[in-house]
């Protein structure tokens, strides 16, 4: 009877001694989650950055890149194919209308329209030429006709002559009746020859004209060679300054071949480009903010290019202040299309801290004591982002990175 008494004495304090390992095992556990979620730990406040909730209005935007350039720009091409003789001005040099840059090789163009000159005086004479000649053949004609109704007229005085003879008997029927057919056979003749007079008349009226244009053509051409010609020495039309210039001296240009170009670095303009997912919201009109060095200007989309390259869009931005000192040519800028803005709204700076999520937990910071609270958002842009609910005007948020605090929904602030 010992035995059995003792091993139930003996587990029954291996379940008090159980039981009270589990007992220690939750007021630790316990205690963990008391001091996770009830002590508040304090935070040294230059740590943090904190923002105000205020009250005013804000746009939302897409993101592009862009870079500055002269807003009127133009290049100077070789008029013929010629070499450049002579550099009077470089690269970066400041010009005036009519400044002298470049001197072109003119001895090959002087060739050229000596060569078409001569061409066009010699097609002058064979045109007086053919034109006499048409005066001629017409004048032929004339006459021709002129002669034939002269021997209709006899033919048909003979034909008279013949029936008066016929009738006292002096002259056979037979040669009446050729006559007749004779007199027939002129008529029809010169009807042939009045045709043709009309004909030629009108084929040389066309043949003169299309002579005329002819020779219009090749005095054009002349015209263009001559002023060709002209621009063998390349002045600027407009004040600006050079920003490339070909100074090969020497070399041999072909027609159409930049020779230089010319800047007006007093006004500028942005070309952008953006992801051609933001196609529906590129368009000629649309407001834009262009970022230099921090600071913004407005901006306008002033055209956009038909084709896109490498999934990107590329357009024209005309802006509000082009003469703006902060401008530089080829600088870099961020640009950033607005495609709403809501009046009268609240919004907070963004952070490190603010996500693009429309609903997210922030720490509220109120005397001291930085309160977990759950926020949703409306629009937004890269500095701000719009408050629907409950946030109030004047209050303070931080905005840096709080992953470490994210265990818990309190901490104090030193």
């Amino acid at each position: 009877m010992d035995r059995p008494l003792e091993q139930k004495e003996k587990r029954l304090a291996a379940l008090k001694k159980s039981i009270k390992w589990i007992l220690f095992l939750g007021i630790l556990i316990l205690g963990f989650v008391y001091l996770k979620n009830k002590l508040k730990p304090e935070v040294d406040p230059k740590k943090l950055f904190i923002a105000t909730v205020e009250e005013g209005s804000i746009i939302q935007t897409l993101s592009a890149s862009g870079t500055v350039v002269p807003a009127y720009e133009y290049t100077i091409n070789a008029p013929v194919i010629t070499e450049i003789k002579h550099i009077f001005l470089t690269n970066g040099a400041k010009v005036k209308p009519g400044s002298k840059i470049l001197e072109l090789d003119q001895e090959y163009t002087k060739l050229e329209y000596e060569k078409l000159k001569d061409e066009l005086m010699l097609r002058k004479n064979n045109i007086n030429k053919l034109k006499l000649l048409f005066d001629k053949e017409l004048k032929d004609l004339d006459v021709q006709n002129q002669i034939k109704a002269l021997r209709i007229n006899e033919t048909d005085a003979l034909l008279k002559s013949q029936i008066r003879l016929k009738n006292i008997g002096g002259a056979a029927a037979e040669e009446v009746e050729k006559i007749k057919i004779q007199l027939d056979i002129m008529a029809l003749e010169k009807k042939m020859l009045e045709n043709d007079l009309q004909y030629k008349r009108t084929v040389n009226v066309v043949e003169k004209q299309n002579l005329e244009l002819e020779y219009g053509i090749q005095s054009k051409k002349l015209q263009e060679l001559q002023r060709k010609l002209t621009e063998t020495t390349v002045t600027a039309e407009q004040e600006g300054v050079i920003t490339w210039i070909n100074e090969n001296i020497g070399k041999t240009v072909q027609p159409g071949e930049p020779l230089v170009r010319i800047a007006n670095l007093n006004q500028y303009r942005v070309e952008a480009v953006t992801s051609d997912r933001n196609m529906s919201y590129v368009k000629p009109g649309t407001m834009v903010r262009v970022r230099i060095n921090q600071k913004d200007m407005n901006g306008t989309i002033s055209h956009i290019l038909p084709a896109i390259d490498n999934n990107t869009l590329k357009f024209h931005v005309t802006l509000e202040d082009p003469s703006s000192e902060m401008l530089r040519p080829n600088q870099k800028t961020e640009v950033f299309i607005i495609t709403e803005e809501k009046m009268n709204t609240l919004k907070l700076k963004t952070g490190p801290g603010i996500n693009a999520a429309k609903t997210q937990l922030v720490y509220v910071v109120k005397n001291n004591l930085a309160s977990k609270t759950k926020i949703e958002k409306g629009i937004s842009n890269p500095d701000f982002v719009e408050i629907i609910s409950p946030l109030k005007p004047g209050d303070r948020v931080i905005i840096s990175d709080t992953e470490k605090f994210n265990h818990l929904t309190q901490f104090s602030i030193k």
